[in-house]
């Protein structure tokens, strides 16, 4: 969708080989190449053009691969899920927006930049559930869904507006891919 090299970084910080499909790749490729997790990563525009990837999505979650997504790929992987977005009358900004991950009750500080959100409204009903909100406008900054291995955070983990903050949301990601892995052997 437009990924910054700075999540391959991390990935390849922690031991991943990673290969980078176009945005239309069918979920039959993806799944012939037999990945042990899908990153989706961010990306300019509005979540909702984007019908060829929510459709992927739908296909691809069923399979059970630990799948990650950033900012657009959270958005993609809420909309796959029958949750809704809408374009936020102030976008979410630079290095230093506070986002509480309601999961361990704690907040860091993040980096963001982007003008849709995840209506937290539209979880209900929708195998996912909020793990991270924002604490200026209360809007959705992560979910994971609860029958599959996969999360996806609104914020840019890969920027670490502090020190290593975020970071663990890519350990997080790992740590999904080696269970599969283990369960599957």
């Amino acid at each position: 969708y437009g990924y910054k090299f700075n999540i391959r970084r991390e990935l390849v910080k922690r031991g991943c080989d990673v290969t980078v499909f176009p945005y239309d790749t069918s979920a039959e490729e993806i799944l012939k190449f037999a990945p042990d997790g899908i990153m989706l990563s961010n990306g300019p525009g509005d979540p909702q053009d984007n019908t060829v990837s929510i459709n992927t999505l739908k296909e691809l979650i069923p399979h059970k691969i630990p799948t990650f997504g950033i900012c657009l790929g959270h958005q993609l992987l809420a909309l796959a899920n029958g949750a809704t977005t809408v374009k936020l009358k102030y976008g979410h900004r630079g290095g230093n927006q506070p986002v509480t991950d309601v999961t361990v009750d704690r907040t860091f500080i993040t980096s963001q930049n982007h003008g849709y959100a995840v209506e937290l409204d539209s979880l209900e009903g929708t195998d996912l559930v909020m793990t991270h909100q924002a604490l200026n406008d209360k809007s959705v900054e992560g979910v994971r869904h609860t029958k599959y291995p996969v999360f996806s955070v609104q914020y840019h983990p890969e920027v670490k507006p502090g020190p290593e903050d975020t970071a663990y949301l890519f350990d997080q990601f790992i740590a999904l891919m080696d269970e599969k892995k283990g369960g599957a052997q």
